[in-house]
């Protein structure tokens, strides 16, 4: 039997000026860092999963970006911020300034493989969750964020594909895939659900997260309350 061909995972990933819509919260070189540790969580996740390759597309030079990542040299180390990363994850920096789609068009005409696109800010993405996508039988696989973007995107045949991020980019990848006569589906994942764009988002990383997004979080002050003024409603505070 002729074995299935290795997916691929490309990270897109922005740290200048990350997540402004975060910025009454928390300053900019925190959000520069969460950004960061969000990507780590997301690669641990990879790491584990059935991926083997991934490539993170940065506005950050590669020398840069990998050392922001501490990205562990096989040496002992005692800081909770270095990445450990399973060894058979190959891991790439492809670094480019040019807008979203234009870059995920251009890389995915050069994919033969089956590809997983998947956002740097989903903390929570699991690897059961990343299995779960690569191994859905369709040629499209949508698995979108709470309002409507797509956090997540699996191509297996992505020369085939355009994607179109942006606005309710899950509906627009459903008809992308119509129109072009590709098989899809739309994957319901909590973890791969929440990504982290506004102050109440961190709510469920504070709940459920175990890693180096909400660690920090946790380190440098952020918790949920439970506001009594407000139908005992919990928040987001520090």
């Amino acid at each position: 039997m002729k074995a299935k061909p290795k997916a691929k995972a490309i990270i897109p990933f922005k740290k200048g000026g990350a997540k402004s819509r975060l910025e009454c919260f928390l300053s900019e070189k925190e959000r520069e860092e969460f950004a960061i540790r969000m990507l780590k969580d997301v690669l641990i996740a990879l790491s584990e999963s059935k991926i083997e390759e991934a490539e993170i597309i940065s506005t950050c030079s590669e020398e840069g970006l990998r050392e922001e990542l501490k990205l562990k040299s096989g040496l002992d180390s005692d800081s909770d911020s270095e990445l450990d990363l399973k060894p058979k994850l190959k891991l790439t920096v492809r670094e480019d300034e040019r807008g979203l789609n234009e870059v995920l068009n251009e890389v995915i005409k050069e994919e033969k493989s089956p590809l997983l696109i998947i956002m740097a800010d989903i903390p929570l993405a699991t690897p059961e969750s990343i299995n779960e996508i690569i191994e859905h039988k369709d040629d499209v696989v949508i698995a979108p964020g709470r309002k409507g973007g797509t956090n997540a995107l699996f191509l297996r045949r992505p020369e085939e594909f355009a994607v179109s991020y942006y606005g309710i980019s899950c509906l627009e990848h459903v008809e992308t895939a119509k129109r072009m006569n590709l098989s899809h589906a739309v994957l319901d994942s909590f973890f791969i659900s929440v990504d982290i764009d506004e102050v109440d988002d961190l709510m469920e990383l504070l709940i459920h997260g175990k890693c180096f997004s909400a660690e920090y979080l946790r380190r440098i002050g952020v918790f949920t309350r439970v506001d009594k003024n407000s139908m005992m409603r919990a928040k987001v505070d520090r």
